[in-house]
């Protein structure tokens, strides 16, 4: 009988918890109606639970932007990445509102998942990097060398929330 050895080996993944986006949207929500800059101002916060998308509305662009600031610091507390957010979308006026829909990043997008394994490969690390969907499966030989690559991801400046899951030694 042979003995199938298996080798180390963790993921990065970039998933957002659906039950944490939606409370940190609320916290958000129930902070910026009880603020005092905003009584009376029309103001939107709504989640798209099925496309992972936020809709914000208020009456001005700098109204928007303190939303937005309020969004990112409610996510960090409640354990979601500043990274998850994608600004990129410009605010665009509607009558007397600013619009604006932040896509919400859940999952590894292709191109992304692409550059990353180029990173690991390009860095010299004993280690193989696998595509799968929207997961990377990093393996190795010895659990340093996969110690290795996950410090390394730290320094890599993709604008997307890596976490490290099923760490198999």
């Amino acid at each position: 009988m042979k003995k199938i050895i298996a080798m180390p080996s963790f993921d990065f993944s970039s998933k957002v918890d659906l039950q944490t986006l939606d409370n940190a949207i609320n916290t958000v929500s129930k902070e910026i109606t009880n603020r005092f800059d905003f009584k009376g101002s029309p103001v939107v916060i709504e989640l798209n639970k099925k496309e992972f998308k936020v809709s914000l509305e208020a009456e001005s662009e700098m109204k928007l932007g303190q939303i937005r600031d309020v969004m990112i610091s409610r996510s960090m507390k409640q354990g979601l990445a500043a990274e998850v957010y994608d600004f990129s979308k410009e605010p665009h006026q509607s009558g007397k509102v600013v619009r604006q829909e932040v896509v919400v990043r859940n999952g590894i997008k292709q191109e992304d998942a692409k550059k990353i394994v180029k990173l690991i490969k390009d860095s010299g690390y004993k280690v193989q990097a696998a595509i799968m969907d929207d997961i990377i499966r990093v393996t190795g030989k010895k659990i340093d060398d996969l110690q290795e690559v996950i410090q390394a991801s730290k320094g890599w400046n993709l604008g997307i929330a890596l976490a490290v899951v099923n760490m198999k030694s």
